[in-house]
Formats: C-alpha cells, sequence, structure tokens
C-alpha cells in the first residue's frame, strides 16, 4: 500500500527485500515465523544464538491445557538483535506480532524482558525466552555470587 499511495516523498518506496513479513499456518497448533530461519544465517554466513522456551513453562497455556509447542528467537551470536523467530502452538500469529514489530523496528530480544505483562498471558513466552537470553549472558562468577546471594536471602 505503501508504495501505491506514497511512492515519492519521505516516505519513499519500499521493495519487498526491505519488508518484514510474518506468515501463520492456521492447523492446530498453529505454527507462525517471522524473518530467518537458522539455516539462513548459516547460508548467509551469519552466526547466531537460538533461544527456545516451550509452552508448557507458560502458565497460561498450562491453565489453558494448551501447552504444546514453543517460542523460539534467533539472534545474532553475542547480542541481542532479532532475526527471526517461530512461534508453534495455540495463537502463535498473535505472539508472533510483537517479534515481527521488534525486528522492524530493531528492538532487541533483551526488550521483551523489561516489559510488565498481564498475568497470566501466551505472551510471557516471549518475556521467558528473554530471559533465557539474558541468563547467557552471566558469567560464572555472577553465577555463583547471585546463587549465593538468593542462598542467603531465600
Amino acid at each position: 500500500m505503501q508504495n501505491a499511495l506514497f511512492s515519492f516523498g519521505p516516505l519513499g518506496r519500499k521493495s519487498l527485500s526491505s519488508l518484514v513479513m510474518p506468515w501463520c499456518t492456521y492447523t492446530d497448533p498453529e505454527i507462525a515465523h517471522v524473518g530467518m530461519y537458522a539455516a539462513d544465517a548459516e547460508k548467509a554466513g551469519i552466526a547466531i544464538d537460538t533461544h527456545q522456551v516451550p509452552l508448557s513453562q507458560v502458565n497460561r497455556a498450562v491453565t489453558d491445557g494448551e501447552e504444546e509447542g514453543f517460542v523460539k528467537v534467533h539472534v545474532a551470536k553475542g547480542g541481542d538483535r532479532i532475526l527471526g523467530a517461530t512461534v508453534v502452538g495455540s495463537h502463535a500469529g498473535e505472539l508472533v506480532t510483537p517479534l515481527t514489530l521488534a525486528i522492524a523496528t530493531g528492538a532487541g530480544l533483551g526488550a521483551f524482558g523489561n516489559l510488565i505483562y498481564p498475568y497470566p498471558t501466551l505472551a510471557e513466552g516471549l518475556k521467558a525466552t528473554a530471559g533465557a537470553y539474558t541468563r547467557t549472558r552471566l558469567t560464572p562468577l555472577a553465577r555463583r555470587l547471585f546463587g549465593l546471594w538468593f542462598r542467603l536471602t531465600g
């Protein structure tokens, strides 16, 4: 639509390759994806880290009896820039939308960990995936110190 209505001026034309195009297959469970797959990144010579959380760890999915599935996010190695994401499960099409926005705007996976989510919601799967990313950033010393702190204060 942007190309049809605004082919001139500050908005300019967009090529298909510059668009972030999510897709969803409405099966049971739903399958949704946006951005690169791991194979795409490997083919392009891009090193990635993958963070995945099963929906069985998301309280809303457990409450609804819809624990089948996962949220998987590929980020640039050593960082949190989202390159691609796959969601399998109930309402996967809804969950891929914030990931699409993050890719389009350059928001990192860590940003999902800084949000407050209504409880319980399936979107907490995004927060849990961000938590998986954050845990990889802890050094062994930091892990030991946090472990000691939690044992002393818990």
